[in-house]
Parts: structure tokens; sequence; C-alpha cells
């Protein structure tokens, strides 16, 4: 079934440039009283009769009459005149008034009557019909009926208009109407082929006064996604949205029958649509679509060369054929080569051909490519022999392509290639007969995927292939997969210790000065630095470099200089960033890319890790654009540096750059990198008041297979559990993700400091509203939070012994809350100066640390404590910073938050008798049996000002206490 939408998408500005014109809805930019008439233009399915209908309905609220006449599809049965006698009929049943007083004085209007023209009625035909009569008649009817209200006449489908219908419209067109009438007529520009008869009378039209053209370009991608959401609700994985963005080319009625579609297995063009677009062949001689079945099999291009070789007919006959397929808009001729005007076209007349016909097709192809009779790609190559079912050829090409791919930065097509030559060795008899080392082509597949972002896919790869060796197999095969391997499960989140499986690699490579031991032993190093066993990594590194050196391997020599160089975080930070610096001048002069993207990483972390942010910045956006230079933007190191600078950005509330960098939509990343960035999207969404609770939940399936996600999106999740009130929740997500990390990380990982810092400030928000058995429930939940966060502290280990400003931040930011629970819940409350005091050093660690957001909610924190202790003055001051800030960044919750603890003075005239709003807010809570120490840390106020705002509530309301104050609130509708 079709999805279809009732909303306009991405048609805003062309309604309103043609509301304009017709002055429908004038604009003070494109006012125009000259103009009365617009032809409209777009391609079939582009949006045409959509936005024609927002115009009708717009128009109608404007208080215009509208009336509509379609062409229809007679071919040579064309009936003259059509639209306009459906546009009579409806004038006729509104206005019958009307029609009786025109018809009266132009006798030849009841010609055009919709009854009359029926086989089988009674007419006079005696006297023939004088055109002239006729077009004055149709004009003064629209006058009349203009005389009325103004007149909005819309002609549809002109492409299939007859030719009195276009001379009606000429006229219409050039003769001036006395009253308010406007004309909008719609054709297909893709049905305007070199000969039709209205391309020569647009163009006519065109030069006329009053008419303008406006052409329906396809939508925008952006565009395209939104119909998409409009059209399944639910929404389509990125992939799906992906590929029905790029196949639909921005045409609507594509958009909505591939996404109909989309939940059917494979790529193929649904029936209907197939059956709209194979139309256009009946227009086509035999030859033409000859040449247009053979250009279906090449894709969406095909060179002029190819279709002499594949299409089997004679120069004269091609050329005769394309240009009747150029003429009838089917291909497009451009630089030598012909592309379907609509890709969707081309997949429909590939998927109409025959089983056999398809074969032989691609065989021709293949043959012509081989042979050099035709130019091309390995990439097409191996396509046509996977096709034609030459698989050893399409074994050699693949390969071949992917090589070409790798050389050329395209690390996804490489990938694809390297892993279609993978299947077809799956049959052990071509696996026998080629000359080939598989271990090299496997490695290769598992680097391309891992470039393009997909480590996880690689270590797949890989693990499939070893499982698949016989036997016999040599041991350098199996030891390069398995040193490859190891490397990359360092990348991702797993149940076995790639130090072992390195391990194993190493022990199975053959003894000997060869590049293969010298790669095992360089990954072998990296490993083990990655895995904490810093003393054995130096000491398999300086073997693996004295390796490379001796053998001239300058990029392996690159990369283990870069392991070296990241293990001098032991020492002072100036000599590991001098050891890196220099690595990154060894691997540019090399040439060795993925250890410059590895150096440069690590300068950048080692600036971060000590909130040195300016530099920070300027050695990962280096990473990022070196990789993105390179076509490798989600590669090991290119995109961790991008994850780390959002971060930054976000840190240092340059919150617009870390959407803009995180946006990589467009771009359509591997799951895992993209659910990394998108945690940091939600975070700023959140804070500026967006609901993202949903959103946040369904990351939970990337915590176990991504423990940066897990991390992130936990926060997110527990914040936004804090905003709504919701203790439980913000419990749960900690608890949650503290699981999933200690199995497949260990228990005392430092980001758990974080993590309980944001639940016991999400508990803190529910404190109020908590009775006092909640209040003890949780109490024990939050000592118990605390109390893990300080043994995280206790057990913390870096090769720096450096506890940096963003923990220190956090771990005195768990302190404070822990605090402030105790006295909000008023179980174990500390001492007024002790509490004040160490929110004091949360702020000063928070300034240190850069934090521009957190150091707003802490300030926010504290004022509300300095305020509800009476401390005013202290709690403006600090709720002024924190709001400056709070603007700064459009964090609505955290202007909320201050509204909410009162930093800024309500100045409003009030009755002498009417209880203000602060008042009636504690009437409330009154009136529900809070105390007035209960409603003072709700409300962040001292219990003395709750007192004299009580005692004011009894005086105007005249009650004698409390209960009667209640009762009479309750009686006038105050609570």
């Amino acid at each position: 079934m079709t999805h279809t939408s009732r909303t306009l998408v991405g048609r805003d500005a062309e309604l309103a440039e043609v509301a304009s014109l017709l002055g429908v809805r004038p604009s003070v930019e494109m006012v125009n009283g000259e103009t009365t008439a617009v032809l409209l233009s777009g391609d079939a399915g582009v949006g045409k009769t959509r936005l024609l209908t927002e115009l009708r309905d717009l128009a109608f609220t404007e208080g215009w009459q509208v009336f509509a006449g379609h062409c229809l599809d007679f071919g040579d049965s064309a009936l003259p005149y059509l639209p306009f006698s459906e546009v009579l009929g409806r004038v006729a049943a509104d206005l019958p008034d009307v029609v009786d007083e025109v018809a009266t004085a132009y006798p030849a209007l009841a010609r055009l009557q919709p009854g009359r023209r029926m086989m089988g009625q009674a007419r006079d035909d005696s006297h023939a019909l004088d055109r002239g009569e006729l077009f004055e008649a149709v004009h003064a009817l629209l006058e009349a009926a203009a005389a009325k209200a103004p007149l909005l006449l819309v002609i549809e489908d002109l492409h299939w208009a007859d030719q009195s219908t276009r001379d009606m419209l000429s006229f219409l067109f050039s003769r001036p109407f006395g009253g308010p009438v406007a004309l909008v007529a719609s054709y297909r520009s893709d049905d305007l082929h070199r000969r039709h008869p209205l391309r020569r009378q647009v163009a006519e039209w065109s030069r006329l006064r009053g008419v303008r053209r406006v052409a329906l370009s396809p939508l925008s991608d952006d565009a395209v996604r939104a119909l998409i959401a409009e059209l399944v609700p639910d929404g389509l994985s990125e992939k799906e949205l992906a590929d029905i963005v790029g196949r639909a080319e921005g045409n609507a009625f594509f958009v909505e029958e591939l996404t109909s579609a989309a939940a059917g297995p494979g790529r193929w063009v649904p029936a209907d649509l197939a059956d709209v677009l194979l139309v256009r062949l009946d227009r086509l001689d035999d030859n033409a679509r000859q040449v247009v079945r053979a250009a279906s099999v090449s894709g969406r291009k095909v060179a002029h060369d190819l279709l002499v070789e594949v299409s089997g007919l004679g120069a004269d006959e091609l050329d005769e054929g394309v240009r009747k397929a150029v003429e009838m808009n089917i291909l497009v001729a451009t630089d030598g080569r012909y592309n379907f005007r609509h890709a969707l076209l081309g997949e429909a007349v590939y998927d109409d051909l025959l089983p056999g016909e398809r074969v032989r097709l691609h065989e021709r192809y293949a043959a012509a490519l081989q042979s050099g009779a035709g130019s091309g790609t390995a990439a097409e190559l191996a396509r046509h022999a996977r096709l034609a079912l030459d698989l050893d050829t399409a074994l050699t090409a693949s390969i071949q392509a992917g090589n070409e791919a790798s050389q050329v930065g395209g690390p996804d097509e490489a990938a694809y290639h390297y892993q279609q030559a993978l299947e077809l060795l799956v049959d052990p008899r071509r696996c026998a007969q080629v000359d080939l080392d598989l271990s090299k082509l496997v490695v290769s597949a598992a680097e391309a995927l891992s470039a393009s972002g997909d480590p996880e896919r690689a270590v797949k790869v890989i693990v499939e292939q070893v499982d698949r060796l016989p036997t016999d197999a040599p041991t350098a095969w199996r030891a390069r997969m398995l040193s490859t391997q190891a490397h990359l499960m360092t990348m991702i989140e797993g149940k076995d210790d790639p130090a072992a499986i390195s391990e194993d690699a190493v022990a199975l490579v053959p003894d000997g000065e060869t590049g293969l031991r010298t790669r095992v032993l360089a990954n072998h190093a990296r490993v083990l630095a990655n895995t904490g066993r810093y003393d054995e990594a130096q000491s398999v590194g300086m073997e693996a470099l004295t390796l490379a050196e001796k053998l001239d391997l300058s990029e392996l020599a690159s990369d283990v200089i870069t392991t070296l160089s990241g293990l001098k975080k032991a020492g002072p930070k100036e000599g590991l960033r001098e050891a890196l610096r220099d690595a990154v001048a060894r691997a540019e002069e090399s040439g060795a890319l993925s250890s410059e993207l590895r150096a440069r990483y690590l300068l950048g972390r080692s600036y971060e890790d000590w909130a040195e942010f300016e530099e920070t910045e300027e050695w990962f956006r280096s990473t990022v654009d070196r990789g993105a230079a390179a076509g490798i933007p989600f590669a090991p190191w290119a995109f961790e540096a991008r994850w780390q600078l959002a971060w930054v950005y976000d840190v240092l509330g340059r919150w617009d750059e870390a959407m803009a960098l995180t946006d990589v939509a467009a771009d359509n990343p591997p799951p895992i990198p993209r659910a990394l960035l998108e945690p940091l999207r939600l975070h700023i969404r959140l804070a500026r008041g967006e609901d993202i609770a949903p959103d946040a939940r369904s990351l939970r399936k990337f915590w176990a297979r991504e423990g940066g996600v897990a991390i992130n999106a936990a926060a997110v999740e527990i914040d936004a559990a804090g905003y709504r009130g919701d203790a439980a929740g913000a419990v749960e997500a900690y608890d949650g993700v503290v699981a999933v990390l200690s199995r497949i990380w260990h228990e005392w990982f430092s980001a758990r400091i974080r993590l309980g810092a944001l639940a016991v400030a999400a508990v803190n928000r529910a404190v109020p509203s908590l009775s006092t058995a909640e209040r003890t429930a949780y109490a024990v939940k939050v000592d118990r939070i605390h109390a893990d966060g300080h043994v995280v502290l206790d057990r913390y280990s870096d090769p720096s012994g450096h506890w940096g400003p963003e923990g220190r931040a956090w771990m005195k930011r768990l302190d404070a809350e822990t605090l402030r629970f105790r006295w909000l819940a008023g179980i174990d409350a500390p001492p007024q100066d002790a509490l004040v005091d160490t929110w004091r050093d949360a702020i000063a660690l928070y300034e240190d640390f850069g934090h521009v957001h957190e150091l707003a909610r802490v300030r926010t924190a504290l004022a509300g404590i300095l305020r509800a202790t009476g401390d005013v003055a202290a709690a403006r001051a600090l709720g002024d910073r924190a709001r400056d800030a709070a603007h700064r960044l459009g964090a609505v919750r955290l202007l909320e938050d201050l509204r909410a603890i009162g930093t800024t003075p309500v100045r409003a005239e009030a009755a002498p008798d009417a209880l203000t709003p602060r008042e009636t807010e504690i009437l409330a809570l009154v009136a529900e049996g809070r105390s007035n120490g209960e409603i003072a840390k709700q409300l962040f106020i001292s219990a003395k000002t709750v007192s004299v705002h009580v005692s004011n509530i009894l005086g105007k309301l005249d009650a004698s206490g409390r209960t009667e104050a209640a009762a009479i609130a309750r009686r006038r509708g105050l609570v």
C-alpha cells in the first residue's frame, strides 16, 4: 500500500512565490500587479498537483473562488476544450445565475456545457461555431464570476492539452480582465520532447506580458527526509533512508512509492511505479527501445563506445535510436555519455528485461571491457562479469577494483569489492585454482572496513575466514590474519582477549627478517600498549622498529614510533608531546597516513587531559581534516578526533559548532560512529528544552557494543529523568550502565564518578516530592553511589599518574550533590558551612575545567542553597552569572531552574488583599500538609521567609490557622 502525505513538504518557497505572483497572498518582496498567469512546470511526480492543492486551500482562506479543469491523455482522440467544459460545469454548480446570464449574452458558451458533449444528447449543430465567440464567452464568464469574489482558474496537465485548449489559453493570457482573475496552468517538463507542440507554445506564452514561469525543481535531500518522516512516523533505518534519498532524486511520487516498498527485500522498483515509468517507452521505436534496454544494463550512465559494442545495432540505427531516446527525455547526453533522466527509469527498464536477455547483455559489456573496445573501470567489469556468471573474471576484477578504490581513498567501495571477492572464494574449487594469498585479501577487506568506520564488521570477516582455513593452510596466513584481528579488537568491545590472540600470531609467524614478522610485532606492540602492558610493549616495539629500519619499511617504522611515543605518557607531558610531534613529522615524510592520524589524535588527547582546549582543538581539527581530505572521515583516529572535538565544543559552550560537527546524516556513517555522536547532540537538545528520552533510550542497544555510547547516552538518560522528577528512572539508568560496563570493561571505570554525580543530582530534583519513607530509601542508594565513586578514585591508575581537571571536578560534584541530598532530605544533614564550602570548591574546579554548562549548573545549585539559607545577595550574584551562560547557550532548562529558585525578583502591583504568586504557591503546599521547613527546602527559601508568607496568607484570608486557610483556599478555588 502506497504511503501518501497530506502535508506540503519542501515547497513553502514555491508556494509563496506563486501565491504572491498571482496576488492570492501578496508579499512586500514580490508584489507584481502585472502578473495574471503562472505556468507551473516540473517533472512527473515532483509535486505540482500537491502544490496546486495547497494553493487552492490558501486561496479559499483568502476569500477567493477556485475553479479547476484537467487535460486528459486521449492520444489522437483529444476532446477540444475539455478542461474548460469541466470548469464550466463547476461554475454552473456554484454560480448558476452567472452562467445563465453570460450564456444569454454569449450563446456559444452552451457548446461547452458538459452534458451537451455526451453521445446521445440532443443538440443543434446547424450553425458552425465561431471560435472567437467561444473565447469571448469564456472570458466573459470568468469576469462575471470574478465580480462575486476574486477568481483563480487552474488548468492541470497541459502536456496533454489539445490545440483548441492551448488556443483558448493563448487568448486568456493575452486578453486583460476587468476584474480579479488569476490563471495557473501546469505541465510536465519531462514530457516536452523536442517536437512536442506545447514546447513552442510555452516559449511564446513566456513572452506575453503578465505571464510568468515557475519551475519546480527536485526536493532537497533534507526535504525528502522530512517527507519520509511524514510518511513513516515510526521511522526507517538510516540505510533505508539514504537509499530512498539517493534513488528518488527529489521526486515526491518516487519517494512515496519507494517508502511503501522499503519493507520489501532487496533493491527493486515497486510495480505501480515501474508501470508509470515504463509507459514512456511506448512512444519509442524498436531501435530506441533496444538502445534504452542496453543502456539500462550499464547502470545510470553509459559511454557511447560501450553502446556501440553491446547494443547490437549498426552505427546509423544506433544514432537514430539514441537521438529518439534523447528527444523523448528518456536519456540525457552529457560529455560523451548517456544518463537516464531518472535513475529509477533505468532500474525499471533493467527489471523488465528477460533473464536470458539480461545475462547476454552483461556478457557483451564484460567482453567489451576486457578487450578494450569500450572504456570502463575494474569495478564495472567485476559487476558485469558477476552478473554474466563469469565468476573467475569477476574475482580478478573485484580484487583489482578493491585495490583501486583503496588507492584513491574509497574505503567503503574497497570493502565492498574485497568482500565480493571473498564470497566468490567460498567455493573451495575456485580457491584452489587461483594463485592468491588469501590472507592478504582478508586483511585488505578488514582494513578497508575499519577505514570506513566499521571495525566490528572487520573483526567478523577475519574470524569467519580464519574458521574456514583448511588445516594445511600456510601458518603465515593464519599469523597475518590473527595479528590484524587482535589489532582491530582493541577498537571494539568484546569478551576475547586481543593480547592473547596477538601472542598466538607472534608464535605462528615464521622466524626471520621479513616484512610479515615486522608487521606482526608492530601490531603486538600496539595491542600490549592498549591493554596496559607498557613494559612489554616497549620491548616488542623496539624489536619491531629494528626490523622495520633494517628492511627499510618506512611506513611500518612510523607506526612503531607512534606506538613507542605514546608510551611516554608515563613521563612528563612535554616529553610525550615532543615525541608525538616527531612521530607526526616522520609519518608525513614516509606517507604513513594511519600513523600520522594516530599521532595527531594522541597529541590532541594529551592536551585534552589537561583541559588545554585551544591546543586540543588544533590537533583534533587537523586530524579530522586530514582524514576527510584522504576520503576516510570515519577511519580510526579521524573519527575519534571528530568525536572528541565535538565533546570539547560541548564543554566550551560552542553548542552550535558541536551540532554542526556531529551532523553526519548526509555521510551515512556506520551504526557505531553515528551512535557515538548522537548522545552529544541529545545532551544539547535536552538542555535546550526538547524531550529526548525516547531517543536516548533507543541507544541502549549499542551499550554493550561500544562503551563510549553507553557512558554518554546513560548520562543523557539520567539528566532527562532528573528533569522530569523521576528519581527511580535516574538510578535505574545508572545501575544499568554500570552493569553493562562492568561486564565489557571492569567494575571501577573512571566515568562512573561522573555518572554517579549526575544520578545523585537527578535524585535531588525529586526529593521535595518524596515521602519520608522514600527519602530514607533513597539515602541508602545515594550513599552507595557516593561510595562507588570513592572506590573508583582510590583504584584509579594511569601511566601519567594524573587525575585531570575533569576528574577532579566530577569527584567534587559527587561529594557536593551527596551533601545536598542529605540537606534536602533532612537525613544526617551537613552543617551549612560544610555544604556551602563544598559547592564553592566544586565551582572552582569547574572553572578550572572550563565546562560552561556544568559550571552554570553548579552555580545555580549553590544559588538555591544560599537563597534558602538567607544569603540572597550572594545567591543573586551566582544566579546572574549562571543566567548569562544559559542565555548564551540557549539552555532553556537552566533558565527554568533559575526562575524556580527565585533569583529573578518579581515586580508586580497587586491589590492589598490579593495573594501574590509566591503566596499562592506556598498556600498550595500548606494545603498539602507541608511544614514550613519542607516548604523552604522545596522552594529554596528560608523557613523564616516561609513563616512570614504564611502569616500574610492567614491575614489576607482572615483564617485562624493553617487548616482553616487550606479549607478557604479549596472553597475559593485557589488551590
